[in-house]
């Protein structure tokens, strides 16, 4: 089974900073909480700060998941609330890997050159 991690990479906009942290927070544990928590037994997901270290980019969802269905439930949910309506954050970019993927592509190579 392939497992995929995903770097959605992303920017706090001036409307998000622009909250206290008592209204950030509030925000955070009324409508995005409950999206991490109802996704997290399909859905590994961490939360790190890049702001002081990255110009463009000001934090990182780091998400693992077998199935990238999972993780774009999780995504289309998270669209559902307030940080991309209002928008407090704008996405930046999103990369999609597969951890030593080279192995599993040379594994099943030796496998089809076996087979031949």
């Amino acid at each position: 089974m392939t497992t995929y991690t995903i770097f959605v990479l992303y920017r706090a906009l001036p409307a998000w900073l622009q909250l206290t942290r008592a209204e950030r927070n509030a925000i955070f544990t009324a409508e995005v909480a409950p999206v991490l928590v109802s996704y997290q037994s399909q859905v590994s997901s961490r939360l790190f700060d890049a702001e002081a270290f990255h110009a463009r980019v000001s934090d990182v969802l780091l998400i693992s998941c077998t199935d990238l269905r999972h993780y774009y439930f999780l995504i289309e949910s998270l669209r559902d609330t307030s940080l991309f309506g209002k928008p407090y954050i704008e996405l930046v970019d999103v990369i999609v890997s597969v951890e030593n993927g080279f192995r599993e592509f040379e594994a099943s190579q030796q496998r089809h050159e076996i087979n031949e």
